[in-house]
């Protein structure tokens, strides 16, 4: 069994919300945190910088209502993305933000630093990291993080190629702290088989995005309801770091899937352009095959949890 820190224990079902850049909203995390999984969003979601203050007071003030309401079935823990990259100038101010409301969890992308994970131990924080390789697992354990996320083959945005029994096998050999794991996850089958490789987490984002709190468009949700695997497209060329999109997006945009240029990874911005550059490109992952009807995101955690039970009792667990 892995050590698991205070936060992360004795969770309804052992799932995360992955962040979904520009979807995820106050609405959804407290959604998802009811619910009994863990919600998160980016930092980067809340625009102008001033609003992330208004929407972690929202977040923070709710959950604590709902928890001294519900002692006896409290909400899962939220969690806030950051994007690390030096090309994200609004790093600092976010984390002041968190810092103020303390938040419990701080999920880290593009770069492990130091003093991030730092400023987050200071005010009892815990830091998971995303990584697609073990080399960077084992960079972003050295520099102070406290979990991994292992975003293998399949997930939805930016993603690895990595075999995700691979991926989960090498982290393994030598990290017995949180992993949660990332990678067409859509399923509470696939919820008990992330745990059977080694993982105590499921990271689901893309069936998040086809919920009724979500910040998408109808017509992307209903892109996702309408697609399978066969219509996600692996490329570099919108941000300049390979993640997994939908192939309608990318026709709708009046170019062919078939035929993307590369993209120079040095070009790659989470500045003030990125919202505006990702909006008519949907990120997804390979497992939206499982996503048949736009729900609340109650109801998705609920069926997540009937099918991961039904799974277990299947395998006499």
């Amino acid at each position: 069994m892995s050590v698991l820190p205070p936060v992360l224990q004795n969770l309804p079902l052992p799932i995360i919300g992955s962040p979904l850049f520009i979807i995820s909203n106050p609405k959804l995390v407290i959604a998802q945190c009811k619910a009994g999984v863990v919600g998160s969003m980016p930092a980067l979601n809340a625009r102008p910088a001033e609003v992330l203050d208004e929407w972690l007071n929202e977040i923070t003030t709710e959950l604590a209502a709902y928890n001294k309401a519900n002692p006896d079935k409290p909400a899962a823990p939220f969690a806030i993305n950051q994007i690390v990259h030096k090309s994200n100038d609004r790093l600092e101010h976010d984390m002041a933000l968190c810092a103020k409301y303390k938040v419990p969890i701080i999920i880290t992308s593009l770069g492990a630093r130091e003093d991030v994970n730092a400023a987050v131990h200071a005010w009892g924080g815990v830091v998971l990291h995303d990584i697609i390789n073990n080399k960077f697992a084992k960079k972003a354990i050295e520099k102070g993080a406290d979990g991994l996320i292992a975003v293998a083959a399949g997930a939805g945005g930016h993603a690895g190629v990595k075999s995700p029994f691979a991926l989960i096998q090498e982290i393994r050999a030598w990290f017995d702290g949180p992993v949660a794991l990332s990678g067409s996850i859509a399923s509470g089958d696939a919820v008990l088989a992330a745990q059977a490789m080694g993982a105590d987490f499921a990271y689901i984002g893309s069936a998040f995005i086809a919920t009724e709190e979500a910040r998408a468009a109808e017509a992307y949700k209903q892109m996702i309801v309408q697609s399978s695997s066969d219509d996600i497209v692996y490329s570099n060329l919108f941000t300049g770091v390979h993640g997994n999109y939908l192939r309608g997006s990318i026709v709708n945009a009046g170019m062919d899937p078939d035929a993307l240029p590369e993209s120079d990874p040095s070009k790659m911005n989470f500045g003030g352009d990125a919202k505006k550059a990702w909006k008519d490109i949907w990120g997804c992952g390979q497992g939206i095959g499982a996503i048949n009807e736009v729900v609340p995101a109650r109801v998705l955690v609920e069926r997540l949890g009937r099918e991961y039970q039904a799974a277990r009792q299947r395998l006499a667990i």
